[in-house]
């Protein structure tokens, strides 16, 4: 492919915001695959997730929407036990803006909680439940949760801090209490149930048969908030991305056109964490907007992949390259079909997708492997596409990671970080977006909302470069956030969390190169005087204060690099390294 046209922008007549994106659109548009459609397509009408599940039930009410282990759960059933749960949280009091937490792993049970708590008109709140006390006690308090549904095994976490936080309801459930006794493909022993219902927690697949209580009747409002998704940021702790059914509806309808290609035919599995941003779209939205059926995992993990590929058919498959190569690396992998998939997203973490990758994904598979999506979680994730440029391997031979085209709707500009000015085709400088998912604000953080979400653009923080074509690369992120195993880690919040400590008294955190994990977090600190600390000690209180994916190796130094305005000099910390 070849640029129909110079679009760089003259020194000496710079574009308008207007006439430059004409440009940038116009050089789409001459590029645009002939196979991809150029306008998101909803099947039922531009209506809300839960008028998509309602409409599906009632044509095919016993089409199996959940396969988890072996475990169903159809259209028809998720109808109803949605509805049950929308009347239990009506009956609790929980009123249409109301904030409901859901803290668990992968299971039937956290959609049934989605798609009720949607319906009640109330806002969903997923947690991560990698979280130690501090973290939950943020969130909790942050969203102002007053109902929380836990895993059984996390129920001891929640009580931990319940006197801390808002709950005045714990409903339970066991994560494995969807699996049947001999699972149709393999399970890892990690996906466990307690025997009984915790103390002080309502069983809740148990409260939803029982309760009669009528299923509130409230008309889907598109723009209110739906959901708080919670992101790290570059300032204190993570800030709740406010989104809608708008947001959501959108990001479905444009990518299970151009990027996931779902229909009501496929069958599609996953294993992200339904909490994420993108185990939310892939694994909640994408389903049930498709009308598709979903193999849901409750965990990555490779022989259950390659087991379930094998036994249940999948045709659509979504992955991190490094889940890729260690399927294509696994000493049984010849043992299991995994020729059913015919479409296969990645995303490079870690590892990134190359003519190696492709080339032996191809050879086991008969898929072509692709890159999903440039996104965040303040867009829902799904911002560009890419399918369409892999003939010849076009996509690959791009510099830097080439991330695609915009999804219809969605438009990007490239601005100086300093000056907020328009910079050429072609040319580095800030990733700003405007999508019809963008977020609608930062939960209770106004000045954050101002800050980053200027003229209707968000300005990402993040470096990349629209090239003579209108096509995104993603060189990479300004903002310090590292990522660990795909993991986001922001360096803001560990230094906030590292001051809670009693002997630390300054600290900064920067990443270090890992060939396994991609980033190790390391925590420069300085220790109050009269205080008295080892790194192995506190590296100790890490792992009981924070999640096992941010925990930083530690390092005490006797003073910090400081600038004149008294924030730390990183540079200077990775010359220590």
């Amino acid at each position: 492919m070849t640029p129909p046209n110079d679009f760089a922008l003259a020194d000496t007549a710079p574009l308008t915001e207007a006439e430059y994106l004409a440009r940038v659109r116009a050089a789409q548009a001459a590029i645009w695959p002939r196979e991809v459609p150029t306008e998101p397509f909803y099947p039922h009408g531009e209506v809300g997730i839960t008028d998509y599940l309602r409409a599906w039930a009632a044509v095919q009410p016993d089409k199996v929407l959940y396969n988890f282990y072996g475990g169903t759960l159809t259209y028809g059933e998720m109808d109803r036990l949605s509805d049950r749960f929308a009347a239990r949280l009506a009956a609790d009091g929980v009123k249409p803006g109301d904030r409901v937490a859901v803290l668990m792993g992968n299971c039937p049970q956290f959609a049934i909680a989605f798609f009720g708590i949607l319906k009640a008109g109330a806002v969903h709140v997923p947690v991560n439940p990698m979280f130690r006390e501090a973290e939950l006690i943020y969130e909790l308090n942050d969203a102002d949760a007053e109902i929380i549904l836990a895993a059984d095994i996390l129920v001891p976490l929640v009580m931990a801090v319940r006197d801390q936080v808002t709950l005045r309801k714990i409903y339970s459930t066991g994560m494995a209490d969807w699996i049947p006794a001999t699972p149709a493909f393999h399970c890892p022993a990690s996906i466990t149930s307690g025997e009984v219902t915790p103390e002080g927690t309502e069983d809740f697949i148990k409260a939803l048969e029982a309760c009669d209580a009528p299923v509130p009747q409230i008309a889907t409002d598109l723009d209110a908030v739906a959901a708080l998704n919670y992101t790290g940021g570059t300032t204190g702790m993570p800030k709740g991305c406010v989104h809608t059914q708008r947001h959501m509806i959108y990001t479905a309808a444009t990518t299970c056109t151009m990027g996931a290609e779902l229909t009501q035919d496929n069958v599609a599995i996953c294993f992200h964490p339904l909490f994420w941003i993108a185990g939310e779209d892939m694994g909640l939205l994408f389903p049930v907007f498709s009308g598709c059926t979903c193999i849901l995992l409750g965990r990555w993990d490779v022989v259950s992949f390659m087991s379930a590929v094998d036994r249940l058919k999948p045709d659509q498959a979504s992955l991190l390259v490094d889940n890729a190569v260690e399927v294509l690396e696994h000493p049984e992998a010849s043992r299991y079909d995994l020729g059913s998939i015919k479409t296969t997203r990645v995303s490079s973490f870690v590892k990134k997708l190359n003519h190696d990758y492709r080339t032996r994904w191809f050879e086991r598979t008969g898929s072509i492997m692709a890159e999903a999506a440039w996104g965040m979680t303040e867009t829902h994730t799904c911002d560009t596409f890419t399918t369409g440029f892999q003939h010849d391997d076009w996509d690959l031979d791009q510099q830097p990671v080439f991330v695609g085209m915009p999804c219809p709707g969605t438009e990007f500009k490239i601005c100086d970080f300093d000056t907020g000015a328009l910079m050429p085709l072609g040319a580095e400088g800030e990733i700003c977006v405007r999508s019809p998912s963008l977020l609608s604000s930062y939960w209770n953080k106004p000045e954050a909302t101002a800050d980053l979400m200027r003229g209707g653009w968000l300005h990402t923080g993040d470096i990349g470069v629209l090239d003579d074509n209108g096509l995104l690369h993603f060189l990479g992120r300004r903002k310090e956030m590292l990522k660990v195993k795909g993991m986001s880690v922001f360096p803001a919040e560990l230094e906030a969390m590292l001051g809670r400590h009693p002997a630390i008294i300054g600290s900064g955190v920067i990443g270090r190169p890992d060939a396994d994990k991609g980033q190790v977090p390391v925590a420069f600190v300085t220790l109050a005087e009269g205080k008295e600390a080892t790194a192995v000690e506190i590296e100790a209180w890490c792992a009981d204060e924070m999640a096992i994916y941010k925990r930083p190796e530690v390092r005490i130094v006797a003073t910090l690099p400081m600038t004149a305005t008294g924030k730390v000099k990183k540079d200077e910390l990775a010359k220590l390294l």
